[in-house]
C-alpha cells in the first residue's frame, strides 16, 4: 500500500486480536531487555555468578599469569 510516496506495512494482528507490529515497536522503544541488563551489569561491576557475561580471556590471563610469576623467579 502507498501513502504519499511512502510504503504503509499493515499490522499483524494475533487471533485474539493483539498488535504483533505495534507490540515489536513498542519493545524497540523501552530500553534494555533483563538480559542486556544483566550483561552489562556483569561486565561492570562483577557480580557473582557473572562469568558467563565475561569478555575475558582466560587463558591468556593465565598466561600473563605465568609470565609474572617467572619473571619475579
Amino acid at each position: 500500500m502507498k501513502e504519499n510516496n511512502k510504503t504503509v506495512h499493515q499490522d499483524t494482528f494475533t487471533v485474539s486480536g493483539t498488535n504483533i507490529d505495534a507490540i515489536k515497536r513498542a519493545n524497540e522503544r523501552s530500553g534494555l531487555s533483563y538480559n542486556e541488563v544483566k550483561e552489562l551489569l556483569a561486565k561492570t561491576t562483577g557480580g557473582h555468578g557473572t562469568w558467563i557475561y565475561s569478555d575475558t580471556n582466560i587463558e591468556e590471563v593465565k598466561r600473563k599469569n605465568q609470565e609474572s610469576m617467572q619473571k619475579e623467579e
